[in-house]
């Protein structure tokens, strides 16, 4: 499997729609998640009438051996409800008390502004590796799970006193991933990859997409690798290869080749559809999470932005951040490289007077 290459691919895709421009929590755009590759719990989905998603399924070729083995790597975020409060008395945090608080929408705290938001964190399952024709005779299950879990962070004032507290809440997460193979003919053979989230999920009168996402695997996405043999493409199938291709069924998900042009080792299957062997260009500077992002475009409205409103985008998220410390680091020379570029300029042939 070439990590190298896949990892700035998986990374886009992993981190789309997670914050929007103007990257502020405030923001209406914000303020609501959405996001690609989201797999709420089966009870929810369910009760939704099958609307939310709770199971992706890959189909791809692949050309091997008894000797061709596939490594299978599942990567989501799960979000993370950041409430904040603020404490009713002075309080010194000792033998992991809890304070008495109220919730608050936002607190100032030694000049620095506090509000809720959803984080998140980078999940990984890793399978291991597994023959071809082993997965024909006996499917792997692999299940995993996440424990719920909750971290509390004080605020302090100038002076050093706790004010205000920061709760992080994870809720408890559990999937499984089957891989199997199946034999189709000369050499070839056809991997599906399921993913599905089977967290215990109460549907309650009151239950609603915001409280599933907690629950939920979020920009879930496969990546494959294989040794001693090469995946096939979907998109650009050979003659003899064009029926199977056409019976594998990819459910919320599509399997790409990645790496240079030519390399057949890796193939990422994302909820966003992208052509085989995807590139970032060059000239960008990091990410912007944005969908169909235009890099000129969007480093020239954080530009723009207030004091105030970078002031909340720097405080509210970690990504955002960086994000806004690069954009107002960029050198000129590297900004204009952002302007436009011509590239796979070819002769045309035939005579067009």
């Amino acid at each position: 499997m070439n990590l190298a290459a896949v990892s700035q691919i998986a990374k886009a895709v992993l981190y789309e729609g997670y914050m929007l421009y103007p990257y502020r929590p405030s923001s209406v755009k914000n303020r609501r998640r959405w996001n690609f590759g989201v797999l709420c719990p089966r009870s929810y989905s369910e009760d939704q009438g099958g609307t939310e998603a709770w199971m992706i399924r890959t189909e791809c070729l692949l050309e091997g051996t008894a000797l061709t083995t596939v490594e299978v790597r599942v990567r989501f975020l799960q979000l993370v409800e950041r409430s904040i409060g603020q404490l009713n008395t002075s309080f010194e945090p000792t033998n992991g008390a809890i304070p008495d608080f109220h919730s608050v929408p936002t607190i100032e705290v030694a000049g620095r502004i506090y509000q809720p938001w959803q984080e998140a964190v980078e999940r990984e399952v890793i399978l291991p590796l597994c023959h071809v024709e082993a997965l024909v005779r006996a499917p792997l299950l692999q299940p995993f799970c996440y424990s719920a879990e909750e971290q509390s962070e004080y605020l302090r004032d100038k002076a050093g006193r706790a004010v205000g507290v920061i709760i992080r809440q994870k809720s408890e997460l559990n999937g499984v991933v089957e891989v199997a193979s199946e034999n189709l003919h000369n050499g070839f053979f056809k991997i599906t990859v399921s993913i599905r989230n089977v967290t215990p999920f109460t549907i309650a009168e009151n239950v609603n997409r915001e409280d599933a996402l907690l629950s939920s695997l979020v920009s879930t996405h496969t990546v494959l690798g294989v040794e001693d043999g090469r995946f096939c493409s979907l998109s650009s199938s050979p003659d003899h290869l064009c029926a199977d291709a056409a019976r594998c069924q990819n459910v919320g998900t599509w399997p790409v080749l990645v790496g240079n042009d030519g390399d057949l080792d890796t193939m990422l299957s994302s909820p966003i559809i992208l052509p085989d062997h995807p590139q970032i260009a060059p000239e960008s500077a990091g990410d912007l999470f944005d969908g169909t992002e235009i890099d000129e475009i969007l480093m020239l409205r954080i530009m723009t932005l207030t004091d105030d409103e970078k002031r909340e985008m720097r405080q509210s998220d970690e990504h955002a951040r960086r994000m806004l410390e690069r954009t107002e680091a960029l050198p000129e020379e590297q900004f204009m490289k952002l302007h436009g570029v011509l590239r796979n300029l070819r002769p045309l042939e035939g005579d067009f007077r």
